[in-house]
């Protein structure tokens, strides 16, 4: 064959290999089958038939189609499985993608095959680092470069990546001395007149070997920082969570105290529905809680405050909807913004004043809307606080949970008038429980101790 026609097969061989690649690793099954670190049997025969497959039809068109030699990548395939899947992998899809050969003429394939699936699957337990497999290159200058900087501390004279290299290689040579003492008992690609063209020949195989390990690589990595990402946002999370009960904790703390000299029965009353709080806190490591549960907390939570602010200054009244009880919110949402309400707004006021709770479900959202009649903000203080930061630790919190939590689809307002009030609203997508809550339950509630 002419040199000109097998350097355009070689070329539309690397396309072939990139497009079968990138084909598979589209399928959700098939990237659970090629990133696992141990595989079953039945797993490992599955991974076979996900690779041997397309190989197969490739080599039947070669077979049939004598002008389209670059669709037979079953030496490379035969290589790679045996690298990510181990012994029985590479040796299973070896003889797989030999049988359209064999059934053509081509006896020499299945056995040839056969060795290289397992020496390549022999390889993969050599492998100290499995990511030493994923990041094969076929560039061997930067794998050269690898093993003399790795050995300039610590003497390792073997290297995975130049070994496995020179392997394939290898492997390549035995199949065109088959082709040549065993003329059409194997299919082999070869130009033996021109040296540049047989040494591209070579090199197509290890590329199109390498050219699948990076597409698959990056779809690893992909996988692996969007785990990264999740686990990261679970971190996040807890540090939030973890924020604000320290920053609840010690406000309640300095309630209790001014009770302590002059009422210590009123203290002992105190310290006990803090503990009811705590106990909460303590026994929940969920994200999300109830409405309902919310409310509950908040009573507790009110209760402390009224004897703090006394029982004719600090007044709480409820217009809760029954439907929005049910609904899933994040846990510890109430709690800052009522704590706001009667530091900001309520606690710089002599007289005291009022705390208005509200929810109801409009348009598919769940509204929460926590108000008060306190001092209010002017616009330079609206201006400061527009980035919830101005509003103190609880309320900043607050605003980057329900980003974490919900992105766009949550949000939180306010409106505020300067000695008038301020009120809060926040707009959740809606989350159901399973249980529900009796009707009259929180207006039972919301007309005790207040």
């Amino acid at each position: 064959m002419e040199s000109r026609l097998i350097l355009i097969h070689l070329l539309i061989k690397l396309g072939v290999a990139a497009a079968v690649s990138s084909s598979l690793v589209r399928s959700l099954e098939f990237k659970s089958l090629l990133f696992r670190e141990e595989r079953t049997l039945r797993q490992k025969i599955y991974l076979v038939l996900w690779f041997g497959i397309p190989i197969m039809i490739g080599v039947w068109i070669r077979t049939s189609q004598k002008n389209f030699l670059a669709g037979d990548l079953s030496f490379e395939t035969t290589l790679l499985l045996g690298m990510v899947g181990g012994r029985v992998a590479g040796s299973l899809g070896g003889v797989l993608m030999a049988f359209p050969a064999m059934l053509h003429g081509e006896w020499a394939t299945l056995p040839f095959l056969l060795f290289c699936g397992f020496i390549s699957g022999q390889f993969r337990t050599m492998a100290l680092d499995k990511d030493d497999i994923w990041s094969f290159t076929p560039f061997i200058d930067q794998s050269v470069f690898r093993l003399i900087r790795r050995n300039l501390p610590r003497p390792r004279l073997f290297d995975w990546q130049i070994m496995f290299f020179i392997t394939a290689i290898g492997l390549r040579f035995l199949q065109t001395e088959l082709s040549a003492y065993f003329p059409h008992s194997v299919f082999s690609l070869e130009s033996p007149d021109n040296w540049w063209v047989y040494s591209a020949i070579y090199a197509a195989s290890v590329m199109a070997i390498g050219i699948e390990l990076k597409i698959f690589n990056s779809v690893r990595i992909q996988i692996k920082l969007e785990e990264q990402e999740r686990l990261l946002l679970h971190a996040r999370m807890e540090a939030l969570q973890n924020q604000i009960n320290p920053h609840f904790l010690f406000n309640t703390l300095n309630s209790i105290s001014s009770l302590v000299r002059f009422d210590p029965d009123m203290a002992r009353d105190v310290i006990f529905k803090l503990a009811t709080i705590l106990r909460r806190l303590l026994n929940t490591s969920e994200a999300f809680a109830p409405l309902r549960d919310e409310f509950e907390f908040i009573d507790n939570y009110l209760d402390i405050e009224v004897v703090r602010f006394g029982r004719d200054k600090l007044r709480v009244v409820k217009e809760l909807d029954a439907a929005s009880l049910d609904v899933v919110v994040p846990s510890m949402l109430l709690q800052p913004l009522v704590e706001n309400s009667i530091k900001h707004g309520l606690g710089p006021k002599v007289e005291g004043g009022s705390i208005y709770l509200r929810s109801r479900l409009s348009n598919s959202k769940l509204i929460i809307e926590v108000e008060d009649d306190g001092v209010g903000m002017g616009g330079a203080q609206l201006e400061e606080s527009s980035s919830w930061s101005g509003m103190g630790i609880g309320m900043a919190n607050i605003s980057e949970r329900l980003q974490v939590l919900y992105g766009d689809t949550a949000r939180m307002t306010i409106d505020s008038h300067e000695g008038k009030g301020t009120r809060i609203r926040i707009r959740l997508p809606l989350v159901e429980s399973a249980s529900a809550v009796p009707e009259g339950f929180y207006a039972e509630r919301s007309s005790t101790r207040r």
